[in-house]
């Protein structure tokens, strides 16, 4: 385990490496708990570099040997790694060391997964499988030498020679560190081939455990469906002879993007229709894309340093998400990407984690893998596309590969490509990489009937952040569009091009004062503050012509009837369920966009606007009108909800396709109103005819609702056990649909279970991140599901730090709630902080949260 002694890293220290690197061999010999690893790396000076000291880092070796030049060196053991004398010319560096795969509970660097050796080096797990520069700026070409006694033996690159217990893999593009990868065991392959644009054929395999190959045919059809729209879209073709997907059931993130060898959490690749969601499909589909993305996005341009994370990685989220608004509804899709950033970075960017887009400081890296470096990192590649335009935006990231190309660039770099192609000056557009919180824009409307003249005037503010108290207004793309007061369209959407604090957008002309419709598209990830009626709310929720808008102006109209319900003990608002009655029989608009609209504001997200007012969210009183306010949606809407259910069953075999995907999903929306009025009699039917995942996993989530889910949850678990995915959904739906009485001894009883396991992070997230998850549950004034959380996570701390970091995370909003909250929880996280060895990872979140 790595010291907890926290030493912070600044971007503005960074200094190259001493050394360039033109060649690395490597030969593995493995063994569970003896693997030899022998490492040949060809160095030469950097006469780039001030620093000619020979630094390589290393994390629980055992060094058996090391020479230089065929010679034996004397090496000494410093902080995070071993020194030696070099020469200042071109040398050979070889070492043997020894590891132990299968007590590697860490999961970084190299170890084992039921049996399967397999890697994880993003961010600094190389330096755990042999001493080596490991940081993203130092490149260079690998050939590897795998021998084992298991049938597979795979790595990056192209295959070379083969035989009985042996393996070789040849990279011919120079890599970091952190995109090897190595996976060997009993394993099957379902094959499949693509053909480039230039006529190269490109040999493909996505690599499972016995049993598992029936899951495969989707994952293979979403490889090649990326590969073909990276083409068309972006122009990029895949560059090696092959190209291999590993599914591992123990792995601390979704997918990795290594060279040629991607290697997936199974969650994130295997699927089929007995056993997975709709939604599951669907990530399934953008993840495959994401890491494929990442060849051109990551790996032939990678970073200089981990602080431009989110140069490949907003990049690459913001790719994914064209990706999927192109291969299914991009109306529903821009949805799903606003929703998930306000649950995930809204939260973040206002709390004591919040930090830049591109942060100037870190203790752990690993703590940086964000949703502010990712989905904001994607949002601000969105913006940026926007005001250059469409054109310009893909004749400069032509430009960016060109130049870039085998680099490891910074931001500076990608905006120096925009700005010279386009001419324009983004020292300000920068500060959305460099200044963290989530900016608030107002806006106030005046109208001139005398001149036909109306006018926004916007101000933009964004509150103190840790380390930041002063902020500079940014450039905020602002789309606009007016409507008429019958619903017309009087001008369509314009962008307004915000750089003041203050500043005014002008229509002149109008026959009549007209409805704005604001930010539309979410054209920034802004705050808006508009204070408009419900009148006016209920309009654009009819009317507007902006699909995300539109959606929004229910959502709104929800959400102020929630907050009412909550305050006041309100009743649901009228007008917004009258509204809802009639949108919700609109033909034209898609089965996908209903069930959204169908929706409304989580338990979370309500606990979050009441903060933003400056008032104390109660998690009892919010959970109450949310149930409530369910109710009285069903009640409003009981005349159509039968024939809307039955409209969208889909008959006929499951095709994770986004028509069928839509039906399912407002017919499983219906479903759940429809439970609030016949007590699950529809559910269950639904349960006991169901033959795919999608519609059984939601009527039995009703049925747990009712109280009567008990046989169903039986049932369930005998039909699935021998299934660990779908056991998976089995813990999680039982913990985020309990009441808030039973939260915590629902997760107690849950980690008693014999399918439990803490070592693996799918079941762990599944059980206490589903905790974590039930507002009111895990906020339960006996403070009994913050204690719960904490006695795993201190457990947890000693075999995965990097999975026990990402979890305390559910802790960073506390100091919104009511003292005695505050004061449990405080004493959770003092707990934590007290317990001794402390992992770093855990030991820098902790104390960023407490602030």
């Amino acid at each position: 385990m790595r010291d907890a002694a926290p030493q912070t890293i600044y971007l503005k220290d960074y200094t190259p490496f001493g050394y360039l690197i033109d060649s690395v061999a490597l030969t593995f010999k493995l063994h569970p708990t003896q693997t030899r690893v022998l490492s040949k790396i060809a160095f030469r000076p950097n006469p780039d570099a001030p620093d000619r000291r020979f630094f390589l880092h290393g994390e629980d070796l055992n060094l058996i040997s090391a020479k230089i030049d065929g010679k034996d060196v004397t090496t000494r053991d410093v902080d995070g790694g071993l020194e030696a004398d070099a020469p200042d010319a071109p040398f050979v560096w070889e070492a043997e060391v020894e590891i132990s795969p299968s007590t590697n509970t860490a999961l970084e660097g190299l170890y084992m997964s039921n049996g399967m050796y397999c890697t994880q080096c993003e961010a600094e797990g190389f330096r755990k499988i042999t001493y080596y520069p490991d940081r993203p700026d130092v490149m260079a070409p690998f050939h590897v030498r795998i021998e084992g006694q298991d049938p597979i033996l795979l790595s990056n690159g192209n295959p070379g020679a083969k035989g009985d217990g042996f393996a070789e893999w040849s990279d011919p593009w120079k890599k970091p560190a952190y995109l090897f990868a190595l996976v060997a065991g009993d394993l099957i392959n379902h094959p499949g081939q693509f053909t480039t644009q230039s006529g190269k054929e490109i040999e493909l395999n996505i690599w499972v455990r016995p049993g598992d190959e029936h899951k495969c045919a989707f994952g293979m059809q979403a490889l090649k469906d990326s590969m073909k729209w990276d083409e068309d879209v972006y122009g990029r073709e895949y560059d090696l002879d092959i190209f291999n997907i590993v599914a591992v059931d123990d792995f601390n993130m979704g997918a990795m993007e290594n060279k040629g060898l991607n290697i997936f959490n199974s969650s994130a690749v295997l699927a089929s229709p007995e056993t997975s969601t709709d939604a599951n499909f669907e990530r399934i589909e953008a993840i495959i894309a994401h890491e494929y993305f990442h060849n051109w996005t990551g790996n032939r341009i990678t970073c200089r340093d981990w602080f431009q994370l989110c140069l490949k990685e907003g990049l690459t989220v913001y790719r994914d998400h064209q990706f999927t608004a192109d291969m299914r509804s991009g109306d529903v899709a821009r949805i799903e990407n606003v929703l998930a950033l306000r649950a995930r970075q809204f939260p973040e960017d206002q709390g004591p984690l919040s930090h830049p887009v591109r942060p100037e400081e870190f203790q752990e890296i690993n703590n940086f893998y964000t949703a502010t470096v990712y989905e904001k990192g994607a949002e601000v590649i969105g913006m940026l596309k926007t005001l250059v335009g469409d054109d310009a935006y893909a004749k400069a990231l032509d430009l960016y590969f060109d130049r870039h190309d085998g680099d490891a660039a910074t931001i500076e770099d990608w905006l120096k490509v925009f700005e010279d192609f386009t001419g324009r000056d983004l020292s300000q557009f920068k500060l959305w990489y460099s200044q963290s919180g989530t900016p608030k824009l107002s806006v106030t409307e005046d109208w001139d009937a005398s001149t036909g003249t109306f006018t926004l005037t916007f101000t933009q503010s964004t509150a103190p952040t840790p380390g930041q108290d002063q902020k500079d207004p940014k450039v905020i793309p602002v789309a606009i569009g007016l409507l008429n007061p019958n619903g017309d369209e009087v001008q369509a959407t314009d962008v307004f091009e915000m750089t003041q604090a203050s500043q005014s957008y002008q229509v002149t002309g109008l026959a009549v004062r007209p409805i704005p419709s604001i930010l539309r598209g979410f054209s920034a990830p802004v705050v808006l503050d508009h204070d408009i009626d419900n009148d006016r709310r209920a309009f654009l929720f009819a009317h507007d012509t902006d699909s995300f808008n539109r959606w929004e102006a229910g959502r709104d109209l929800a959400r102020d009837s929630l907050l009412a319900m909550i305050r006041d003990g309100a009743e649901p608002n009228a007008l917004y369920l009258d509204s809802l009655q009639r949108v919700i029989q609109d033909p034209s608009l898609e089965p996908a966009y209903k069930a959204y609209l169908l929706g409304q504001p989580g338990d979370s997200e309500l606990a979050r606007a009441l903060s933003e007012m400056g008032e104390t969210p109660d998690p009892d009183a919010i959970h109450a009108a949310s149930k409530a306010f369910r109710k009285a949606k069903a009640q409003a809407l009981a005349a159509h909800l039968p024939a809307l259910y039955e409209a969208h069953l889909v008959k006929g075999p499951f095709l994770p396709d986004a028509d069928g995907a839509g039906k399912r999903a407002l017919a499983n929306a219906a479903l759940s109103l429809l439970t609030k009025l016949d007590a699950g009699s529809a559910a269950q039917t639904q349960f006991d005819r169901a033959d795919n995942m999608t519609e059984q996993l939601a009527a039995l989530g009703q049925l747990i609702e009712t109280g009567t889910g008990e046989a169903a949850l039986a049932a369930f678990y005998d039909q699935w056990q021998a299934d660990r995915l779908v056991i998976d959904k089995w813990f999680a739906l039982q913990v985020a649909l309990a009441t808030p009485d039973q939260a915590a001894g629902v997760t107690r009883k849950l980690t008693e279970h014999a399918d439990f396991d803490m070592k693996n992070p799918n079941r762990f997230r599944a059980t206490l991140g589903a905790l974590a998850g039930n507002h009111a549950g895990f906020h339960h004034k006996s403070g009994a599901g913050y204690a719960l959380l904490t006695d795993w996570l201190i457990q947890l701390d000693d075999l995965n730090p990097q999975t026990t970091a990402r979890m305390c995370s559910a802790f960073q909003t506390w100091r919104a709630y009511d003292e005695d909250r505050q004061e449990l929880i405080k004493t959770q996280l003092e707990r934590i902080l007290a317990k001794k060895d402390l992992s770093r990872d855990t030991s820098e979140m902790i104390t960023r949260i407490l602030g």
